[in-house]
């Protein structure tokens, strides 16, 4: 079984509320990663956009758009589905976010 790494308590996670942010080790790199919950699931992706690799939150935490149902780049507005990283609108329209399995158990959340 592969190490697990705690993130963040569930709480720590609101629905459709500010991500939480934490590191990863991504193809041998230290990476920027999330997490956000939509209907009750915690979803991870690197904080990466796909468009151009700059982090998507426009302050820490901040992804979701002003009506919380995307996930959006701060810099270039691509919109994100946040249930699968797809982007639905914006530069990089059919790609997806890289994402990060996350698992949650005993009110905790790990990667």
């Amino acid at each position: 079984m592969a190490q697990r790494h705690r993130i963040a308590a569930s709480a720590d996670i609101a629905e459709r509320g500010d991500g939480w942010r934490f590191e990863v080790t991504f193809q041998g790199e230290k990476r920027s990663a999330f997490a956000v919950r939509v209907d009750g699931v915690v979803y991870g992706y690197l904080n990466s956009c796909v468009h151009v690799p700059v982090e998507l939150d426009w302050q820490p935490g901040r992804f979701f758009d002003i009506s919380k149902t995307y996930l959006v780049c701060a810099t270039h507005g691509a919109y994100y589905r946040p249930d699968n990283g797809e982007c639905i609108g914006g530069p990089c329209k059919g790609r997806e976010l890289t994402p990060v399995e996350l698992v949650e158990e005993e009110g905790s959340v790990y990667w």
